[in-house]
């Protein structure tokens, strides 16, 4: 099974629906090359819900892609990770680090934090 992203934006909200298994460089070059043109964003949500497995790469690419959109003022959001992605974020303790939610909370996200949109349109005119 390769890896396959589907993306979506309004505004300044980009949500990139992943599926298939996030292993190997094919795999780590497109999620990369997805999320880091993104930047005139103020969020990305990353939709695991369709990824069925993550090795040491993947997990390596999740904290890259991690500290890449704290530098740039940009939050992200993995949302619904598989049973197995779920408990490979748990065990490896990346929980702590990556900000990892259901749907309902990526919502709250995405309509009640507004205070960062004029950080980005900042940023952006700077």
């Amino acid at each position: 099974m390769s890896f396959h992203i589907r993306s979506e934006q309004t505004e300044d909200v980009a949500v990139l629906h992943c599926t298939g298994r996030i292993v190997r460089a094919k795999a780590l070059d497109l999620l990369k090359a997805a999320v880091t043109r993104l930047t005139q964003t103020r969020v990305i949500v990353l939709d695991l819900s369709g990824v069925v497995t993550v090795d040491a790469g993947g997990l390596g690419m999740l904290v890259l892609l991690h500290s890449w959109t704290s530098d740039y003022g940009i939050q992200l959001t993995l949302v619904n990770p598989s049973n197995f992605v779920q408990e490979i974020l748990e065990r490896t303790e990346l929980t702590r680090v990556l900000h990892v939610s259901s749907v309902d909370d990526a919502v709250g996200v995405l309509c009640c934090n507004w205070d960062s949109t004029t950080e980005n349109v900042n940023r952006a005119a700077a």
